[in-house]
């Protein structure tokens, strides 16, 4: 399964639009490579994703066409999610 489909369907990123970006702006790595969106995603990878101020890390547990929002989360198992603390500071 391409990655942004599975980030979509397992609700992490909400269109697969925005995982394309995502992905193609080199935040997401797959395994510890840096992935593209078309890269392939199959049971047992790890992703990690830097968002904004937060970086996620999960294991790929199933992959499914469609799922319900109940069992989206069912798709991924986190193995890590922080924060980045915004360092910079306004007098």
């Amino acid at each position: 399964m391409r990655l942004d489909k599975f980030l979509k369907v397992s609700r992490i990123i909400k269109r697969r639009t925005v995982a394309k970006e995502v992905a193609d702006k080199g935040r997401i790595q797959v395994n510890g490579i840096l992935a593209k969106s078309s890269s392939n995603v199959k049971i047992g990878d790890q992703i990690k994703i830097q968002f904004g101020n937060k970086t996620l890390e999960i294991e790929v547990l199933e992959l499914h066409d469609s799922t319900k929002k109940e069992d989206a989360e069912k798709m991924y198992q986190v193995i890590s999610e922080t924060r980045v603390e915004n360092t910079t500071k306004l007098d």
